[in-house]
């Protein structure tokens, strides 16, 4: 475990238990939610290379729009 690991689990003991299972759900979630990713990026790498070379080919055509962090 590296130090950072143990520094944020020292903190999350002084927590109340409720609050400790939050954080608990929220890095579980996460975790799940990566696995979840990493499985479908394994399963078809050929199809995001299509797809980036798809984006590549619109942005050269002038066929995107730049997007405006304020209207996200």
């Amino acid at each position: 475990m590296t130090e950072l690991l143990e520094q944020a689990i020292a903190k999350l003991k002084n927590l109340p238990a409720n609050e400790q299972d939050a954080i608990a759900a929220m890095i579980l979630a996460e975790l799940e939610d990566e696995r979840g990713w990493n499985e479908a990026f394994a399963r078809s790498p050929d199809m995001l290379a299509k797809l980036a070379t798809e984006a590549m080919a619109e942005y050269r055509a002038g066929k995107t729009q730049e997007l405006d962090p304020d209207t996200l």
